[in-house]
């Protein structure tokens, strides 16, 4: 009976790994599909000046640039940019990241 009962376990826990790695797998490719679309949003909705800063930016600070194409991407799906963003547009709204992050809130006690 011990030797059916581990046998069992063994089983068990296979299934429950090859369960988590198909997880993975799906979560991956949700992933990738979400990049996939983010790119081409962004190659819509920037000229390709701004598309460059964007790239240079992400090279360099990949955080902000990751939060700004998040931005730029949530804009464009809710119907609040109604032309196409330019390099000097870019760099306001990099300017404004920028003030937000740097905000510094001081609560006394």
């Amino acid at each position: 009976m011990d030797e059916l009962e581990e046998i069992k376990r063994r089983k068990l826990l296979e299934l429950q790994r090859q369960r988590e790695l198909e997880e993975l797998q799906r979560q991956e490719e949700a992933r990738r599909q979400f990049e996939a679309q983010k790119r081409a949003i962004l190659k819509v909705i920037l000229e390709p000046e701004a598309r460059e800063r964007l790239t240079r930016l992400k090279l360099a600070h990949p955080e902000i640039a990751e939060a700004v194409e998040n931005q730029i991407v949530y804009l464009a799906q809710a119907g609040k940019i109604q032309s196409k963003i330019t390099d000097e547009m870019l760099v306001e709204i990099l300017r404004r990241a920028q003030e937000k992050k740097r905000e510094t809130k001081i609560i006394r006690k």
